[in-house]
């Protein structure tokens, strides 16, 4: 069968979204009467060959991963408490090492990546003679320089002791794996133009109490900063369980419902309107599900509807309690004799949180989501806000929102509410837009952004419109 643009039509046009001829993107400049296309397949046709414009992005490399957890378990203990003055051992030289690793790559792209290394003193429970902990960041610059995507992982490691700063913690999983899976984000995206700015973030105090993610969550506050989105990857390397279950098909995706940085009215009226399944962060995993959806070899994302695993945190929660949209990537089965254990082998069984338990390919395949998910959202304009919806005692439901600077147009969706997925979309240029026959009573409603190519933003629920005083 051949298509609009004389090429066989599998997929469309005869090339993924990311490789379609110049000639089938002026296609959708075209009036499309003259090819008659229906009016509801207008806008979908339109968003996919504009998306052409993007490059395809390269495949996670499994070997660099592997050799940044091995150089990172090579520093014997990274421990917030170990050593800074050891050249070779402690948490000290991995952050040193790390911010070399950010160098050399803003030296690979022409100087696109800027580091910095911002600490703070902390003291607690887990230290309480106080320790200066740092993050190390790799920034690279958008057109926007206040509006953030950060991707970010704790380089911090312990063994069964949680004041043990000096015995073994190799930490692979535990967050090697997360702090590769940043470094090799920073390599796939540096050097290309984003609308956003890209912060890859390596924190440190996460297993002492969330320190280093506090340290960047109140900068961004401080500097000003507009977080489009936080991705918090921990623990996410191993495809093997405890007791040898074996999920290498699935990565959990954690996301809170009810806002942490809402008080008792805002929860209330999020309550009312119906919007617990549709915060920010709710809405970011949601995206990050459908990035996923796309990729070829792609992992099923599991959203997972809490912020946390059970009675659990992790570095994304400092973001979420400043109202940041933050989810957290974490393996689908994990194997607790691999995490927080002293090196170590009883009744046949290995305890330890070595290279030995990873899986160097689904590693891969996580990467390869949050850089996908990173690439659309940079691209992408903000989210819309002050998204809201007036219909009472009407069949039809009017939307409204604010422009967002850089928005070519809107992407009006809704479901009935007896649904968590968007089943209807309509694309817009203006700020307002009328759904007929679509009663507000009965259905959800959110709007998001779009760029010129069609890059999308996470979607901002519509709640009831504000009345004027």
């Amino acid at each position: 069968m051949t298509g609009f643009c004389g090429q066989t039509t599998a997929p469309l046009c005869g090339y993924n979204l990311y490789n379609l001829p110049a000639h089938c993107r002026r296609f959708a400049a075209l009036p499309l009467r003259l090819v008659g296309i229906p009016g509801t397949l207008v806008v979908m046709l339109i968003s996919l060959l504009l998306a052409a414009a993007a490059p395809a992005l390269p495949a996670p490399s499994q070997p660099r991963l592997r050799a940044t957890v091995t150089a990172l378990v090579g520093f014997g203990t990274r421990h917030t408490l170990s050593t800074t003055t050891d050249p070779k051992r402690g948490i000290g030289a991995a952050r040193d090492w790390t911010a070399s690793r950010f160098r050399a790559l803003s030296a690979g792209c022409g100087g696109c990546i800027t580091v910095e290394r911002i600490s703070r003193r902390f003291t607690g429970p887990r230290a309480p003679q106080g320790v200066l902990v740092e993050d190390v960041l790799g920034i690279q610059k958008g057109r926007d320089p206040t509006r953030v995507i950060i991707v970010g992982a704790h380089v911090d490691s312990r063994v069964t002791g949680e004041m043990d700063a000096t015995s073994h913690a190799p930490g692979a999983n535990d967050n090697a794996s997360g702090v590769a899976l940043v470094l090799e984000a920073a390599r796939l995206l540096s050097g290309r133009q984003f609308d956003a700015t890209i912060v890859y973030a390596v924190f440190s105090g996460e297993e002492q109490g969330l320190w280093g993610a506090t340290l960047l969550a109140d900068t961004a506050r401080a500097r000003g900063w507009t977080v489009s989105a936080m991705l918090n990857n921990d623990i996410v390397g191993n495809s093997v369980g405890q007791g040898g279950v074996r999920v290498a098909d699935r990565v959990r995706v954690f996301s809170e419902g009810i806002r942490a940085s809402e008080d008792i009215a805002q929860q209330q009226r999020r309550r009312a309107e119906g919007g617990e399944d549709d915060g920010p962060s709710r809405a970011l995993a949601k995206t990050v599900d459908g990035v996923a959806r796309t990729l070829p070899d792609g992992l099923d994302v599991m959203l997972d509807r809490r912020p946390d695993r059970f009675g659990r945190g992790g570095d994304h929660e400092p973001f979420l309690k400043l109202g940041y949209p933050a989810v957290r990537f974490s393996v689908a089965a994990e194997n607790w004799d691999r995490q927080h254990q002293d090196l170590r082998t009883e009744g046949g069984t290995d305890y330890g949180d070595t290279i030995a338990g990873m899986d160097f390919v689904y590693l891969a395949r996580v990467t390869a989501i949050n850089v996908a998910t990173i690439a659309r959202l940079a691209a992408a304009p903000a989210a819309p806000s002050d998204v809201g919806i007036a219909g009472a005692l009407s069949r039809d439901t009017t939307v409204t929102w604010s422009a967002v600077p850089g928005a070519a147009r809107y992407r009006v969706r809704w479901r009935r509410n007896d649904t968590t997925d968007w089943t209807g979309s309509r694309d817009v240029t203006g700020t307002q837009t009328v759904l007929t026959q679509t009663p507000v009573d009965d259905h959800f409603v959110g709007v998001s952004a779009l760029a010129a190519d069609g890059s999308e933003s996470v979607v901002s629920f519509a709640g009831r419109v504000a009345r004027p005083r």
